[in-house]
């Protein structure tokens, strides 16, 4: 089984975090592995790109005439593509050595047409003591009790995830009116594209916890404006996503619940018995993401009315 590992990237800026990217996939113990590596319309960054990795038999290097997304790009590298499987990874990211052995694993003892793994933080400047672990998906980081090994889930993050390639092809990839460019920051392109695989095949994302990506997280993306914005984002996405998709948001219900049965009890349980700010200010937080993205969800809600 050969599989496809898609890298996408567009700014001079993040091209020392980008070729840590690329040599953790050159570095896999699964040898049987192509590697596409995608520049979105950046001339300059592909002359590096294909100065650093263009005389690898393995990998092939492409640009985009201009820049038009990363969810455009992912696509057009899996039709590049010549694997069984086409994986992603971001620019910012680092695989684990074993990340497509695991994700092999997966196809192998299960009937997935999807695989995908676990998001864990290399914190650039710290883990903030302000933020709660619930909310890590902010950040690109699977949050805790996400789902058990082998469970399947709607999605996985999109820089640990994983399609049978004819599978993704037939669903015409990733929305390119959805995911970030250059010029917004929207989300939900991975929900969107697993929702339409749920409505046409049936079946979701299996989950490999060992199949471990690790993200690098910028100071910038901790400092609570960032995070403020991004659950107004996500909130913003959500709706949208409902407006394209046929999507019941039994994965953001099941959230909810949790947060609010489990997690808001808890805080508020060690803000009585201890002295700390700490369980403070991650509860007053938990309330701040949550209308975050309750605001973000009802000024989608607002403009597509507006527009209609």
């Amino acid at each position: 089984m050969e599989v496809s590992v898609v890298v996408c990237t567009y700014s001079m800026d993040r091209f020392d975090a980008f070729c840590e990217a690329v040599e953790s996939v050159q570095e896999q113990t699964y040898d049987a592995v192509e590697i596409v590596l995608v520049v979105d319309g950046n001339k300059d960054v592909f002359t590096r790109v294909r100065t650093e990795f263009g005389n690898d038999k393995a990998t092939v290097c492409i640009c985009n005439d201009d820049n038009r997304g990363v969810s455009y790009s992912r696509t057009r590298g899996a039709e590049i593509a010549s694997g069984d499987i086409v994986a992603f990874l971001d620019d910012d990211a680092v695989a684990d050595s074993r990340w497509v052995e695991q994700l092999v694993d997966t196809y192998e003892r299960t009937d997935a047409i999807a695989a995908g793994g676990r998001l864990v933080g290399d914190w650039q400047a710290g883990n903030p003591w302000y933020l709660p672990p619930e909310f890590y998906w902010l950040v690109g980081v699977t949050h805790p009790n996400f789902a058990t090994h082998h469970e399947e889930v709607r999605n996985t993050f999109e820089s640990n995830i994983s399609f049978r390639r004819d599978v993704f092809l037939a669903l015409g990839g990733f929305d390119p009116e959805l995911g970030p460019t250059s010029n917004r920051y929207l989300h939900s392109e991975g929900a969107e594209l697993c929702a339409r695989m749920q409505e046409q095949y049936g079946s979701g994302v299996v989950y490999n916890s060992t199949a471990v990506v690790e993200h690098k997280v910028f100071e910038h993306r901790i400092q609570p404006r960032w995070l403020l914005r991004r659950a107004f984002q996500q909130g913003y996405s959500k709706r949208l996503l409902e407006s394209t998709v046929d999507d019941s948001g039994g994965e953001e219900g099941a959230f909810l619940k949790e947060l609010f049965t489990r997690s808001v009890p808890t805080y508020g349980g060690k803000a009585i018995r201890s002295r700390s700010l700490k369980p403070i200010g991650q509860l007053l937080m938990v309330f701040a993401f949550t209308a975050a993205v309750g605001v973000g969800y009802l000024r989608q809600l607002v403009e597509t009315g507006i527009r209609s």
